[in-house]
Formats: structure tokens, sequence, C-alpha cells
């Protein structure tokens, strides 16, 4: 496949903006994946495992940043990152045989509830510190098996759920949270790669550009949050921000005052 000028440059920047909102938050696909499809033109469910290689090189580089810094601590996430892989191991392999529109039309939803749960009482979000608590395995079991099938099957807002389940059950700060979950994001996504590529459905070219893009952006992001002595309230508003803007745009409220205004 042929590109231009144009669509490398995008491709590229939008991969840098993905990897900074993957690296603090989440949602980031939803700007590669609308790349990969509408820009570049790869059909979904190609667009669906390239976008894998950009997600694996924005939290690979992410993850360095964090670790670097030492704000990634393996033994207390060990287990959370163990039950997610599971579930996300599962997802993938559903993933090339369903479609996930019914997935998508649940997902509004969901972001929904979660925007009532993030406004609820913010200085839960706000603890500068991970506190040292470490949650019942049962309950691990059954919130992170089933957040890891979702990032596996689907990918697109993830990060979103798994930030707040780590921060309100598992009592951790954003910034250690997000760096947990780009952990295990990179974990799961060398699985996830492997299986779309023997399935022929990864296009290495589109995938490369957009991660060249979302590792620089994922790796100077966390560099920065992890020494940055406001990094959580930051964290929080663009948690805020994104999904404020998901909720506008799932719900139809940006297209109608888009129409409605030109």
């Amino acid at each position: 496949m042929e590109l231009t000028t144009d669509q490398y440059i995008l491709a590229i920047a939008g991969g840098f903006i993905a990897g900074i909102m993957n690296t603090l938050a989440g949602y980031g696909s939803v700007i590669t994946l609308t790349i990969l499809m509408d820009v570049i033109g790869l059909p979904a469910t190609i667009a669906n495992g390239t976008n894998r290689v950009n997600v694996f090189t924005g939290v690979i580089a992410s993850g360095l940043g964090f670790y670097k810094n030492g704000k990634l601590d393996f033994t207390k996430g060990k287990w959370v990152i163990a039950f997610t892989f599971i579930g996300a191991v599962v997802g993938v392999l559903v993933a090339i045989n369903v479609s996930n529109e019914q997935f998508k039309s649940i997902f509004k939803y969901l972001v929904a509830v979660l925007f009532i749960i993030v406004l609820v009482n913010p200085k839960r979000w706000l603890r500068e510190q991970s506190e040292d608590y470490e949650m019942p395995v049962w309950l691990m079991i059954v919130v992170f098996i089933p957040l890891g099938f979702y990032g596996g099957f689907i990918q697109m807002g993830m990060g979103l759920f798994f930030v707040a389940a780590t921060v309100l059950l598992g009592k951790y700060s954003i910034i250690e949270s997000n760096a947990v979950k780009v952990a295990v994001v990179g974990l799961y996504t060398v699985v996830s790669l492997v299986i779309f590529h023997v399935n022929g459905l990864v296009d290495w070219k589109a995938g490369a550009l957009v991660g060249v893009g979302a590792a620089i952006g994922g790796y100077f992001t966390a560099d920065i949050a992890s020494r940055y002595q406001n990094a959580n309230l930051w964290a929080y508003r663009l948690l805020v921000v994104i999904i404020v803007a998901i909720v506008l745009r799932s719900f139809g409220v940006v297209d109608y005052l888009y129409q409605n205004i030109y």
C-alpha cells in the first residue's frame, strides 16, 4: 500500500496523541482506529489487528518511562496483571471470529456510568501514593478477568475501566495505576499481535507508522508524569475530559450540534 505524505504525517501525529491518552487515561484507540480505517483505508478487521502494533509500542515506551522513575511496582500488581492477562488471551481468540459491534453499543452505557463514578468524591482519585492494600483474590478474578477479556477483544476504552478499578478498588494512585495498566496491556498485546498476524489481520507498515508516534508520546508522557508533583490531578482532569467527550459523541450530541450549527 502506497501512502501519501499527508497520510504519513497524520498516522504519526495521531499515534503521538493516542500515546499520550493511553498513558494517562485511555481511549487512544478511537484516534488510531479512525486513522487506520478512514485515513489509510484498512478494512475494520485488519485495522483492529493493526491497531495492536501501536498499542504495543506505546505501552512499552510508557512502561519504560514509568519504570525508570520508580512508578511501576510489579510486586503489588502481579495478580492484577495475571488475571487481566488470562482474560485478554480469551478475548483475542474470540475477536478473530466474532464481530465487536454489539460490544460497541454496550460501551457507551458503561462509559456513562463511569462518568458518574469519576465525579463522585474526586478525592479518591487524587491520592499521591498507592496505599499498602491488596484486593481479595476473588474480587480480582471477578473484575480483572472480564476487563482483560474486553481488552483482548476490542481494546478501545479498556484503559479507562482498568484505571477506575485499580484506583477505586485497589487503592492505587492514578499514575501508578496507569503504570500497571501499560505493563499488562504490553503483555497481552504480544499474544494478540501473534494471533492477529497468523490470521493475516495485521498491516505492519501502517501499524509501524502509527506505532512510532505512539511510542514517542507514551514515553515522554510517562517520564514527565512520573516526576511532576501534580501529575495525579492532571491525569484525573484528562480522564474526565476524555469520558465527557466519549459520552457526548456516543449519544449523538456532537453530531446533533454539528448538524444544527453547520
